[in-house]
């Protein structure tokens, strides 16, 4: 008999010897030489000031609760050098969420005192323009856990300015409105097809070009049960239409109480949607201000009213409430701090 080999080259006892492709897979822990190579590369980077370390935290948005709402992960960056586009893009695809924030004080000011920053939004495969839940997000770090002073933030964005204020637990966005047009449904018939399966439950279809999202509107007979049991084709969109026109897929019925849009306290949602952007990386993204910006601006118009109640039906699920104005939209929820920590390069 033969000693057994086992993983890493290590034997122990006697038994049948294995051939390398019949070892059984495993992890081999670094060898005493290799960590301590490790630690002192890791010491040495740290002593010479090349280590970077950054304050990261997760926040789920648009809730009040932990495990509902939609998470960003927000970095926060004390210049715009600390981080270049490819390591942010690195961080994003690290974090694995929809987006990762990032957000830098302006004009000299820090966390703490200061009231412009920079932000900006990376999926874990594309830079975004435009993401309302980790603005929230980066927000509800600045208020409640940096304890920032001032009355109302603003950001500077690849959209244009943008505002955060604070009233007790609940923060509002305001974003630029985004009113979507008609779009002929001639040449997305298939994206439409994908999307709802059945074309006959459409009763709308329009697309707003500043954001290119598609929205969708269904019939008002359609239930809240039917469209959060919709099974879109996802993996089938990107695909089927890929001209770069649109980025994403909302799909929107108007709220009653006949057709279950009513929260667990009985009050009614004007509208209830879900949203897809399987071309930023995304499939189903839990609760989108972005998204909110387009839907806001085409049921104010169909409803006729400047106030509004709505929810993102995800699995998740999350609320907000919006005001629409001629040229903005206010976006008002809450956020969850769940995780803080700090990120080593």
């Amino acid at each position: 008999m033969t000693k057994n080999t086992w993983p890493c080259g290590r034997s122990e006892g006697q038994g049948l010897l294995l051939r390398p492709s019949e070892l059984p897979t495993a992890h081999c822990p670094p060898s005493p030489r290799a960590l301590s190579s490790q630690l002192s590369s890791k010491l040495e980077r740290k002593m010479s000031g090349e280590e970077r370390s950054i304050p990261i935290y997760t926040v789920d948005a648009f809730t009040g609760e932990p495990f509902a709402g939609n998470p960003a992960a927000v970095c926060l960056l004390d210049s715009e050098s600390v981080l270049n586009d490819e390591e942010r893009l690195k961080l994003g695809a690290e974090m694995n969420l929809s987006e990762t924030s990032f957000v830098v004080p302006q004009n000299g000011g820090d966390f703490v005192n200061g009231s412009k920053f920079g932000l900006r939004w990376f999926t874990p495969t594309s830079e975004v323009d435009l993401c309302g839940h980790a603005t929230l997000a980066s927000a509800a770090v600045l208020f409640f856990d940096r304890g920032n002073k001032s009355e109302r933030l603003e950001f500077a964005s690849r959209s244009g300015p943008l505002y955060v204020t604070k009233s007790g637990n609940k923060m509002s966005l305001n974003f630029p409105l985004n009113p979507p047009s008609p779009r002929d449904q001639d040449d997305i018939k298939n994206l439409l097809k994908i999307s709802v399966g059945d074309l006959g439950l459409i009763q709308d279809v329009q697309l707003s070009n500043t954001t290119r999202k598609l929205l969708i509107r269904l019939r008002d007979d359609v239930t809240r049960e039917a469209l959060e049991k919709l099974e879109p084709l996802i993996g089938q969109m990107v695909p089927t239409y890929n001209t770069g026109e649109i980025k994403g897929v909302g799909i929107t019925i108007k709220g009653s109480r006949e057709n279950g849009c009513v929260d667990r306290d009985g009050n009614v949602y004007d509208f209830v949607s879900r949203y897809f952007a399987p071309w930023l990386g995304i499939p189903e993204d839990p609760v989108t201000g972005s998204w909110h910006t387009v839907a806001g601006a085409y049921w104010a118009k169909e409803l006729g009213k400047t106030e509004m109640y709505a929810r993102q039906c995800s699995r998740r699920g999350g609320e907000m409430w919006l005001k629409v104005d001629p040229q903005r939209v206010t976006m008002s929820g809450q956020a969850v701090i769940n995780l803080k920590g700090t990120f080593y390069l």
